[in-house]
C-alpha cells in the first residue's frame, strides 16, 4: 500500500498540462488556471513543456476531451518524451484509466496534483496524517486501475478472479486505515481544544492569517511576530498551521496564526481532511485576509478565499482586509482602487514593513476588549506594581512628580482586583471609570483601545 501513495521524486519529470475551454466560460479564465497549474506542477517538481486546449460545451464522459484531441496530444507527448499528464480538471476513476491508455504514460489530475504537493510539504504529525487521509479518499475509487492485469473471471460459478479478491484487499486495507487516520485526527481535535481552552484563560485573542497561496501569509507572521517560519515565492510553502504571540502598541497580546493557503479548485476532500487545521479559522474572532496586491488576479483570489471560508462555515467573521506587496508599485492608484472597494483595508509591505504600524494600530482596534479606565495612585517604592501595570494595562498619562506615581490607564475587567488598591476613588466613593464610563476616552485625549 505504502507503493500505492508515494509521492517522492528522483529527478524532475516532464509534464504536459491539458486544459478544456467550456463555451460558458473566458478563454482568459483558462489560461489564468493553466497558468496556476503550471505554477503546481513547478513546485512539485516538475518540468512543463508545454500545454494543450480543447474548446468543448462540456466534458466528454469516457476520456473528458474528446478521442481526436487525446490522440493528437498523446503524439505530442511520445514526441517530448513526456512522463506525465496533468489535467487541469478533477478526472473520474474510468476517465484516467481510459487517457493513460490514449497517452502511455501516467495521468493526474489538478486534485492528484495538489495532493502530491502537501504530501511533500507537511512536516508535523497532524499535516502527514491529513495528507494521507485527503490521500487515500482520493485514492479508494481508483484502486480499481491497479489490478487490471490479473483476471476478474477465473474460476468457476460462484468463485472469485484473483484480480478481484486483491482488489477487494486492498480496499478493505484502505478503508480500514482511513478508519484509524480518522480516529487519531479526532484525538488531534480533543488536544486541540484544550490548548484553546488554556488560551482562553488568558483572554488572548486569536487572529487567523488566511488568503490565496503565496500571497505573503507566512511574511507577513515573520514581520509581525518575529516568527522564523518558511516564507518562499512558491505555492503552498507553508503548510502546518504556526500560532505566535504578537504583542500590540497598546499592550494587549493577540495569537496570530498562520494558515494553509486556498487556492481555486481547492479539492472538497481537502477541506474536509483539514478540519483540524481549519479550525483555527473557524475559532478565530478575527480574519487577517492577505492580498496579493501585485498579482494580475487579485480580485479572483478574494472572490476563491471567500469561496473557501464560505465552506467551513467562517465567512461571516471580522475580517481585516491586507492589502500586502505594495513595495511593487510606484504608482499607488491600484492601492487606492482596493482601499476605496474595502473600506477599513490596510495596505503593507509585509517584506519591507512598510504599512505595519497602520496594521497593528487596525488590529488593535477590531480586536479591542471592554477595558476600565481608572485612575491610580503608587506609591514610588512598589516599582513591581508600576511595572506590572505598564506590562498588562494601556497606560494614557504618568505622572511621578508627588508623593506618589499617578497614572491613567485602562486595565482589563479581571485585573481590576490587582491594582484595586491603587485605585483613586471619586468624592462620592465611586472609582474614577464610574464617572466616566468603562470605555470612554479620556477627556482632551485621542481614544486609543487596545
Amino acid at each position: 500500500m505504502k507503493a500505492l501513495i508515494e509521492t517522492s521524486r528522483k529527478a524532475p519529470e516532464r509534464v504536459f498540462l491539458v486544459g478544456l475551454e467550456r463555451k460558458a466560460h473566458s478563454s482568459w479564465d483558462l489560461q489564468d488556471s493553466l497558468t496556476e497549474l503550471e505554477e503546481l506542477a513547478a513546485t512539485a517538481g516538475g518540468d512543463v513543456i508545454g500545454n494543450g486546449i480543447q474548446k468543448l460545451d462540456a466534458p466528454v464522459a469516457g476520456t473528458f476531451i474528446g478521442s481526436g484531441k487525446a490522440d493528437e496530444f498523446a503524439s505530442q507527448c511520445r514526441r517530448n518524451q513526456v512522463d506525465t499528464v496533468i489535467f487541469d480538471d478533477e478526472l473520474s476513476p474510468a476517465q484516467s484509466r481510459n487517457l493513460e491508455r490514449v497517452f502511455e504514460c501516467k495521468v493526474l489530475d489538478r486534485t492528484a496534483l495538489i495532493l502530491d504537493i502537501f504530501a511533500q510539504r507537511a512536516r508535523t504529525r497532524e499535516g502527514k496524517l491529513q495528507v494521507e487521509l485527503a490521500q487515500l479518499q482520493h485514492l479508494l475509487p481508483r484502486l480499481t486501475r491497479f489490478w487490471g492485469h490479473l483476471s476478474r473471471q477465473k474460476g468457476g460459478i460462484g468463485m472469485r478472479g484473483d484480480g478481484e479478491t486483491q482488489l477487494e484487499t486492498d480496499r478493505r486495507r484502505v478503508q480500514d486505515r482511513i478508519a484509524r487516520i480518522t480516529r487519531e485526527l479526532e484525538e488531534v481535535r480533543q488536544h486541540r481544544q484544550t490548548q484553546r481552552v488554556g488560551r482562553q484563560r488568558s483572554l488572548w485573542p486569536l487572529a487567523s492569517i488566511v488568503g490565496y497561496t503565496n500571497a505573503g501569509k507566512s511574511t507577513l507572521l515573520n514581520q509581525l511576530t518575529g516568527a522564523a517560519t518558511l516564507a518562499e515565492d512558491m505555492m503552498f510553502a507553508t503548510l502546518d498551521p504556526t500560532t505566535r504571540r504578537l504583542r500590540l502598541p497598546t499592550n494587549q497580546n493577540v495569537l496570530l496564526t498562520d494558515t494553509v493557503g486556498f487556492i481555486r479548485k481547492l479539492p472538497h476532500r481537502l477541506v474536509e481532511a483539514f478540519q483540524a487545521t481549519l479550525e483555527e479559522v473557524v475559532q478565530a474572532e478575527l480574519l487577517l485576509h492577505i492580498v496579493d496586491l501585485s498579482h494580475p488576479q487579485a480580485e479572483e483570489q478574494i472572490l476563491a478565499v471567500n469561496t473557501v471560508l464560505e465552506e467551513i462555515r467562517a465567512d461571516g467573521k471580522p475580517t481585516l482586509m491586507v492589502l500586502n506587496k505594495i513595495d511593487r508599485f510606484d504608482d499607488r492608484a491600484l492601492l487606492n482602487q482596493f482601499l476605496e472597494r474595502f473600506p477599513g483595508a490596510v495596505g503593507v509591505s509585509a517584506m519591507t514593513g512598510e504599512g505595519i504600524g497602520e496594521l497593528l494600530h487596525e488590529l488593535g482596534a477590531m480586536l479591542r476588549p471592554a477595558r476600565e479606565f481608572h485612575d491610580l495612585s503608587i506609591p514610588h517604592e512598589a516599582a513591581a506594581v508600576v511595572a506590572r501595570l505598564h506590562a498588562v494595562a494601556q497606560v494614557i498619562e504618568r505622572d511621578y512628580n508627588g508623593l506618589t506615581a499617578r497614572f491613567k490607564a485602562r486595565i482589563p475587567p479581571h485585573l481590576r482586583s490587582e491594582f484595586a488598591p491603587y485605585i483613586v476613588a471619586e468624592p462620592n466613593g465611586h472609582s474614577a471609570d464610574a464617572a466616566r464610563g468603562c470605555d470612554d476616552p479620556v477627556p482632551g485625549m485621542s481614544r486609543q483601545e487596545g
